[in-house]
């Protein structure tokens, strides 16, 4: 039946344990059926597939194409092309940007190629102006966003030189909802949890029947019976209609008493021209207190002007104590961030202290002797 189980992937998410998402033949042939009305057969007659059949973005890798009478080009290595048959042409690549980051710089993309679908994570616009100007032949990129929970995308938007990042609208058969704690629609412009319903939703946790009624609840703007999965991503409507990414709502740390969302202080050092990719950590070492740490692939820029650059538009306690410049960020065997692999900074934590500062007025002193009683 539609509702029968057609496969399992195993994910871990933010939590590090995994578990089985059990997708249904339904939300599948609801999947394809956007993609075939989506991508034109040209562009479907040579889909180069990379990736791991462990990865929810392999069904769209292999189905899409092969339901629309297309072909399937395996590749080992998604960075190293050089080598792919052109029997048939390669049209289209999906990938993650943290390997088109990499494949950009070995110009190893066969000429073919004229469509892009990155996902996986963030696509920071930096990245999107620099695959238009170095790779004249490409003419169309798609941010695709989605959690295994939903078959592989939800939300899906072209991107293009100059514009801003967005994760787009829902796909067909899919409805994106952003609440706030009490289950309402937040406001324009105004953040929540993205909430995710249609029939592309997966049937639940494999024998994990709690974790299932936890992150599948009840869908109150649909028909009884009906469902929506809490992805933890913190999302937002802008004016235009789209949806604005905004990060995990466990991607949030708490510092000296501030709660920091790590993902804000990506997206602004995303828009420094010098910074292609980066990832912020808040980290311990030897012992000290909790420290931010961005760490940075692109052109080496001096820390002042980092500092600068985020003073603009971000308080004092989200500007990193750390800045790390790297040749490239570590990588999973699924190509997304393998946080546990970035190298402990090399830092005088004690430098960066404030020594302390006696009272210098009356109300500095009476203000110190309360918190001193306190």
């Amino acid at each position: 039946r539609a509702d029968n189980m057609a496969y399992v992937i195993y994910t871990s998410g933010s939590t590090g344990l995994p578990k089985g998402v059990a997708l249904s033949h339904a939300g599948g042939a609801a999947f394809l059926a956007w993609a075939a009305r989506t991508f034109d057969a040209n562009t479907l007659s040579g889909v180069i597939a990379s990736t791991s059949f462990s990865f929810d973005v392999s069904f769209f890798e292999i189905f899409a194409p092969l339901t629309t009478g297309g072909a399937v080009l395996l590749v080992e290595n998604v960075t190293r092309l050089d080598h792919l048959s052109t029997d048939p042409a390669p049209r289209l690549l999906v990938t993650v940007p943290s390997a088109m980051e990499m494949l950009l710089h070995s110009s190893s993309l066969p000429s073919s190629v004229r469509t892009l679908n990155l996902a996986g994570e963030a696509l920071r616009q930096p990245l999107v102006d620099a695959i238009f100007s170095t790779l004249p032949q490409i003419k169309t990129i798609r941010d695709l966003y989605g959690p295994s929970e939903d078959t592989t995308y939800s939300t899906w938007t072209e991107r293009w030189s100059g514009g801003l990042p967005r994760i787009g609208k829902s796909i067909d058969n899919s409805k994106a909802h952003v609440l706030s704690n009490y289950l309402c629609e937040t406001p324009l412009g105004v953040s929540g949890e993205l909430h995710l319903a249609g029939m592309g939703l997966a049937r639940g946790y494999l024998n994990r029947p709690a974790l299932t009624a936890e992150r599948f609840i009840p869908n109150p703007f649909g028909p009884p019976g009906s469902r929506m999965y809490r992805t933890g991503d913190r999302c937002r409507w802008r004016e235009d209609g789209n949806l604005e990414y905004l990060g995990r709502l466990d991607h949030q740390v708490k510092i000296r008493g501030f709660r920091i969302e790590l993902g804000e202080i990506e997206a602004a050092l995303g828009h420094y021209p010098m910074v292609n990719q980066c990832a912020v950590l808040a980290r311990t070492d030897g012992g000290q207190e909790t420290r931010l740490v961005a760490y940075l692939v692109g052109t080496t820029a001096p820390v002042a002007e980092l500092r600068a650059h985020l003073a603009a538009t971000l308080p004092d306690y989200m500007i990193p104590a750390a800045f790390v410049w790297l040749a490239a960020l570590p990588l999973t065997p699924n190509g997304k961030l393998d946080s546990k692999a970035l190298p402990t900074p090399e830092l005088d934590w004690d430098a960066l202290s404030v020594g302390f500062i006696a009272p210098r007025i009356p109300t500095e002193a009476a203000l110190a002797d309360i918190w001193s009683q306190v």
